[in-house]
């Protein structure tokens, strides 16, 4: 493979080889986006250290971080996240609760997962159209201001994240097709599509 989405493979230092290492125990092969970041490894590894600073106050359990990324992820239009964290979240609900967030129905949710997913949306799609209102429905919800934030630093934070991958062309892991669940790969039928197994060989 002599690209990595829309650029050149880089170069494998040290510390980019320890986060494919990560990546092989914890899902068996190498990522794309840790190929990709592989241009700064140190970056990445600074992101997700920050992704776990702004939790460590108000401990998003990995269901609710499932529900904010799948439901931001979509609402963004990124592919790659849907599939893997819609696949997290259908492990950690079902496969029809997982799609319906992905399609932006969030029947399968409880009252504060479908105020969390609302808001992430809203901040994925038009961050300056969100309104005092808005907020309140959080509140209503039963979260504090301090969790609020704590919510929507996450939020930007994993667009960010998507927004550097999505415009690099990264396609989701070919592996995907398979490891997914049926209802949460047909319910993402937006973003770069899915890699052929031979793109990643």
């Amino acid at each position: 493979m002599d690209r990595i989405g829309f650029l050149g493979v880089p170069d494998v230092t040290d510390e980019a080889r320890q986060i494919f290492d990560e990546d092989i125990a914890e899902v068996g092969y190498v990522m794309s986006t840790s190929r990709l970041w592989a241009y700064q490894p140190a970056t990445m590894t600074g992101l997700f250290d920050l992704l776990g600073q702004v939790n460590a106050g108000e401990h998003l359990s990995l269901r609710q971080r499932s529900v904010l990324v799948t439901a931001c992820a979509s609402a963004f239009g990124d592919s790659y996240c849907s599939l893997m964290w819609g696949s997290r979240l259908a492990r950690a609900s079902d496969e029809e609760t997982a799609a319906g967030v992905l399609k932006g129905v969030d029947d399968g949710l409880s009252n504060s997962e479908r105020a969390m997913a609302a808001w992430a949306r809203k901040v994925a799609r038009d961050p300056n159209g969100t309104t005092a209102a808005d907020v309140q429905e959080l509140r209503d919800a039963g979260f504090s201001d301090p969790q609020i934030f704590t919510i929507t630093a996450f939020v930007a934070l994993r667009v960010a994240f998507s927004t550097v991958n999505d415009a690099l062309g990264l396609r989701p892991d070919a592996p995907l097709r398979s490891t997914a669940p049926a209802a949460v790969r047909d319910a993402v039928t937006f973003g770069h599509p899915i890699a052929d197994a031979e793109d990643e060989a």
